[in-house]
């Protein structure tokens, strides 16, 4: 045995997340004409093995696997995301049939790979989900395999067609399912699936709950199948599960049925012989739901991966910024008891723990390089005098925002490398108040999408419920501010960008009336209905932002046109009264609130945005049924250009060194992300009077809600935020939240408070929602602040899965006197178990001592990796183990004598040799104090 003398040092790296290869969502096309699109580790790099879509099929987001591993210790990091949707594997594409995992995904301990196959001949595609135990403890790991098969409870409602035993009801007993969506005459409008499962342990609900809700029998979350198995992992062992799922088209009124038995009759066939084409002998031998034919007494067990260590993550801050809001920063930066500098280098901590990495966030697309210096900057401002209610306050910017420091990518490739050389026009006012500009929020490409965050650059995960969407395209602004990676957010909104996100992130935004603020330098999607605003935990948060970020630029159009600084409050604090609401009518509408959505059930969301109702009245105000439907808006102007290639030339208009020169350029792109790629025509910028009747359509339609207000007497319309759970994130069909309530915001441009109240029964963030005459921003302010005050506190929901960090600062001192620093051990007599009997399962025992001398302030004894013990170039197959019976001190100690044990597991298929049996160990005492 061999010992060594090591110190042990640490040290904060900032790393930022890395663009990935030019491809994405890679797919695989089989004989009956289905595209398998498969997320791999390509953009948009979710990275589950998961089906992202199958032609005409109602499996979106299918294949995933949700890991619970009992026990994991509480010191262990990956323990918030246990029971989560397992992603991170490095799944590489040979760019013909397969995917393999490069990076086996750390769990308790765990180590889980995925190799997945796409038959082309057979329409089906195999996923082997491996498991080994890096441990010296023995472990349980409960595994479900599934997503979501239906889209809601009519024409894509999904229905059991068959199963293994001949009924149409799932059971224990049943190694494969299939499932059809029949419409009314029969007739599977999308097409067929099965699943071959092997043996399997029950069904969960995949969305909600898969380790304890039960699978529905009916309803819309009778879709989120679920197939649960159980496997105990000894220590060092490794076991594995095979799965299959068959995908037919969709059928004809002349061909009802034939997909449906086709996909069925594959599946039996699998369950009866599995195809296990590629598969080596090692890895067969590891699979636990099928009985294969294999001799596995003569084959190697696979080799153990290998795991990073699971350390906590540490903070040399010794502020704490979980959960502040802007106003307790900047007063606990003005009363000296913070500075920007302990604040920032706290977020840029949190952002190293908890959004890079396979469990990561991916909030931000760029970090700051001169974060620590922006801020020291602030604390020299404050000190010389200078006041602000951002000055110090870390911000993350959607990277659509111009920013003369950091690339803009508008979440795609195709901008990648591209640094504009001036900051939009919100950003210079951020900057030139103080604001720390820490990075770029990750979002949807070009911001297109309001049910995901998913960009080139990585898929951005809720912050709630790890394994679901954070909403789009604003994701990444909101989630780091709800996990308190940043202080606040600014997004952007054309349809619903500000609102979802923030409402999934239970945090507060303002939609405001177009033209209230600039959105000069910001990348466009729809001119003329994009609005650029502040995402925050309260309101009186969103004052403070408004009050620097709003108003009159001259690069914008549109705040021109709104003549937004006689618009404006001069301070948006004064907005915040609590009696806002005393006295004020609050009109709503039944039919927004009707509990089933477009999903056609109810899961009680609803329900719990109409309580809150109480709570306004209690603020107050009276609510108001209203009997009329909002009016619909004045027809479109006729224009002789084009709407989107009119924001992008105002964009280009403003940079001397523009990327492209057209939209379609940008859109053509082969960097952009496949599905969002498009060949465009050319198209005309629009004329300055094209622009005057855009703005003066639209300033019609605010007239008509005024008028249509003014009839009802209210003073505001309220909306709920969502209409039901959030969903899932690896799913190409918008199936993440029913935001269709007919909420006015974006067509129109009005201003809309969205305000966090609470959580839905099922622990998902909920909202509601104030819409108010055009430029009555403040006074919808006020009502958010009323209503914030009457409930106290219990509406913005702080999320539980990016916890405190344990604050770590080395500090030098000055000691006295002559003791040299010493660690010394000393080891006794090498240990023997003895002979080993051969065909019998036994567990050996071997002791020996050692002798740990130590002057520091902490010391650790350990072991390297013992491995397995040898005999010539022959191994046992059981890994060696070692225990000590003491291995951490706390202070120094002198000839203290700890047990070493040694076991060795044989088991009676275990084949042994002749011979002697040895390993050389490496036995460390270390200090960090030394």
């Amino acid at each position: 045995m061999q010992r060594s003398f090591s110190a042990l040092s640490m040290a904060a790296a900032m790393t930022l997340l890395a663009a990935a290869p030019a491809v994405a969502v890679n797919t695989v096309t089989t004989a009956n004409g289905a595209n398998w699109q498969i997320h791999d580790a390509a953009p948009p790099i979710l990275d589950t093995g998961s089906i992202r879509a199958i032609s005409d099929n109602a499996f979106y987001g299918f294949g995933g696997i949700r890991v619970k591993v009992a026990d994991i210790p509480a010191t262990d990091p990956t323990a918030r995301l246990n029971g989560e949707l397992m992603r991170g594997f490095g799944l590489t594409f040979d760019g013909e049939d397969s995917f393999a995992t490069t990076t086996p995904v750390g769990l308790g301990g765990v180590a889980i790979s995925r190799t997945i196959k796409v038959s082309k001949a057979g329409n089906w595609t195999r996923w082997l989900d491996t498991f080994a135990n890096t441990t010296g403890r023995t472990i349980t790991v409960d595994v479900t395999f599934g997503g979501t098969a239906g889209l809601n409870t009519t024409n894509n409602q999904s229905k059991v067609a068959a199963t293994s035993s001949g009924d149409s009801t799932i059971d224990n007993a049943d190694t494969w399912v299939s499932i059809n969506s029949p419409n009314a005459a029969g007739v599977s409008s999308r097409g067929p699936s099965a699943v071959v499962t092997g043996a399997q342990s029950g069904t969960g609900n995949f969305q909600r709950d898969p380790f304890g809700a039960a699978l529905p029998t009916t309803g819309l979350e009778a879709n989120f199948y679920g197939y649960r198995n159980t496997i105990t992992l000894a220590p060092g062992q490794t076991k594995s599960l095979l799965r299959y799922v068959v995908a037919g088209r969709t059928e004809t009124t002349s061909t009802i049925g034939a997909q449906t038995s086709a996909v069925g009759a594959a599946a039996a066939t699998l369950a009866g012989t599995p195809d296990l084409a590629g598969l080596s002998a090692s890895a067969l031998c590891t699979v636990t739901n099928f009985t294969l034919a294999q001799d596995c007494a003569s084959t190697p067990v696979p080799a153990l991966p290998t795991l990073p260590e699971a350390k906590l993550k540490t903070t040399s801050s010794g502020y704490d910024v979980v959960d502040k809001s802007i106003t307790q920063l900047a007063n606990d930066m003005a009363s000296g008891l913070t500075t920007s500098q302990e604040i920032t280098r706290a977020y840029l901590d949190r952002i190293a723990a908890y959004d890079q990495g396979q469990f990561g966030f991916h909030s931000f697309i760029t970090v700051a390089k001169n974060a620590m210096a922006q801020a020291q900057a602030a604390d020299v401002a404050r000190a010389q005098g200078v006041k602000g209610d951002l000055l110090g306050v870390p911000v993350i910017i959607k990277d659509l925002y111009d920013t003369k420091d950091m690339p803009t990518t508008d979440g795609s490739l195709a901008f990648e490398g591209w640094q504009p050389k001036r900051d939009a026009g919100q950003v210079k006012r951020l900057r030139d108040a103080g604001a720390i500009i820490l990075g770029k929020g990750n979002l949807s490409e070009f911001a297109n999408s309001g049910s995901y965050s998913e960009s080139g650059y990585g898929m951005v995960w809720n912050a709630f419920k790890p394994s679901k969407t954070s909403l789009g395209s604003s994701g990444g602004s909101a989630v780091a501010v709800a996990t308190s990676l940043a202080g606040f957010g600014m997004g952007s909104q054309t349809g619903v960008s500000l609102y979802a996100p923030s409402t999934g992130a239970s945090l507060v935004t303002l939609r405001g009336t177009d033209g209230i603020a600039s959105g000069a330098g910001v990348m466009p999607l729809t001119w003329l209905q994009d609005f650029a605003g502040p995402i925050a935990r309260t309101t009186s948060d969103i004052a403070r932002i408004l009050n620097v970020t709003t108003g009159t630029d001259p690069d914008d159009i549109a705040t021109v046109h709104a003549d937004a600084d006689a618009k404006r409050p001069a301070d948006w604090k004064v907005a915040l009264d609590p009696k806002a609401l005393q006295g004020k009518r609050i009109g709503y509408l039944p039919s927004s609130f009707t509990s089933a959505g477009s999903y056609g059930q109810s899961d009680g969301t609803v329900e719990a945005v109409m309580a809150r109702f109480a709570d306004i009245q209690a603020a107050g105000a009276s609510m108001v049924e209203l009997t009329t439907n909002p009016p619909s808006g004045p027809s479109g102007p006729t224009l002789t250009g084009n709407r989107a290639e009119e924001g992008w030339q105002q964009y280009f208009d403003l940079h001397e060194n523009p990327p492209y020169k057209t939209a379609s350029e940008i859109l053509s792109s082969p960097k952009v992300l496949p599905y969002n790629r498009q060949t465009v025509a050319a198209r005309p910028r629009m004329t300055a009077a094209d622009n005057q009747a855009v703005m003066l359509n639209r300033d019609e339609y605010k007239a008509r809600i005024k008028t249509w207000m003014d009839a009802a007497g209210v003073d505001a319309v309220v909306y709920p935020g969502f209409r039901s759970d959030v969903y899932d994130n690896d799913g190409a069909q918008t199936l993440s939240s029913d935001r269709n309530s007919g909420v006015l915001t974006s067509n129109v441009g009005l201003p809309t408070l969205v305000l966090p109240i609470g959580a839905n029964p099922h622990g998902d963030p909920i909202s509601i929602q104030f819409v108010g005459r055009a430029f009555e921003d403040a006074k919808m302010l006020g009502f958010g602040y009323a209503l914030e005050q009457q409930l106290g506190g219990k509406g913005h929901l702080a999320p539980a899965t990016a916890p405190r960090l344990a604050f770590a600062k080395d500090t030098p001192a000055t000691v006295g006197g002559t003791v040299p620093a010493t660690l010394a051990l000393g080891l006794g007599a090498p240990a023997t178990f003895g002979a080993f009997t051969p065909g019998v399962d036994q567990e050996y025992t071997a002791t020996t001592k050692a002798s740990v001398i130590s002057t520091a302030g902490d010391a650790t004894l350990s072991v390297a990796e013992p491995g397995h013990l040898v005999n010539g170039a022959f191994s046992l197959p059981e890994p060696l183990r070692v225990s000590f019976s003491k291995a951490v001190w706390s202070g120094p100690t002198s000839n203290e004598n700890v047990d070493i044990t040694f076991k060795q597991l044989v088991k009676k298929t275990d084949a042994l040799r002749t011979g002697s049996y040895s390993k050389t160990l490496t036995f460390t005492l270390s200090t960090t104090n030394p």
